[in-house]
């Protein structure tokens, strides 16, 4: 995959909007850090997929649910709410985002380490079922 260098900046901003939303979460909600997560995520992803198609993401028929879930909850959060803006904002990544866990968890699972942890038997099958992935039984 060839990423200009546009879209790699946008990649580490996207990293780093991941990175501060899960240190605002794991120090119990701060709301700078949460506030702060939020704009390098968007930042980030309007520098790698370009800002038409941002919005043609954001603004499509099927996914309107999720994004007006997780714009309030951005609203709340930046309005110091942010134990109910991160939980409605949770539920809008996951109406928008939820279709590209299945690549994710594929992606992972050619990597080196994470690799076999999450192909392991005993760890496969909860992945799968929360990623969606379906599996045929044979």
């Amino acid at each position: 995959m060839w990423l200009t260098d546009i879209q790699k900046i946008g990649v580490g901003l996207t990293a780093a909007g991941c990175f501060f939303l899960l240190l605002g979460v794991i120090t119990l909600f701060d709301t700078a850090l949460l506030a702060f997560g939020n704009i390098l995520f968007l930042a980030g992803l309007v520098l790698v997929i370009g800002h038409r198609r941002t919005l043609y993401f954001f603004a499509r028929r099927q996914k309107i649910r999720g994004t007006i879930c997780f714009l309030l909850g951005i609203v709340l959060i930046l309005c110091r709410r942010p134990i109910t803006g991160f939980i409605i904002e949770f539920c809008g990544i996951m109406a928008l985002f939820g279709d590209f866990f299945s690549v994710i968890v594929s992606f992972l699972r050619s990597l080196p380490f994470i690799g076999p942890v999450l192909s392991s038997p005993y760890i496969a099958p909860t992945i799968d079922r929360l990623a969606g992935i379906r599996v045929l039984p044979i």
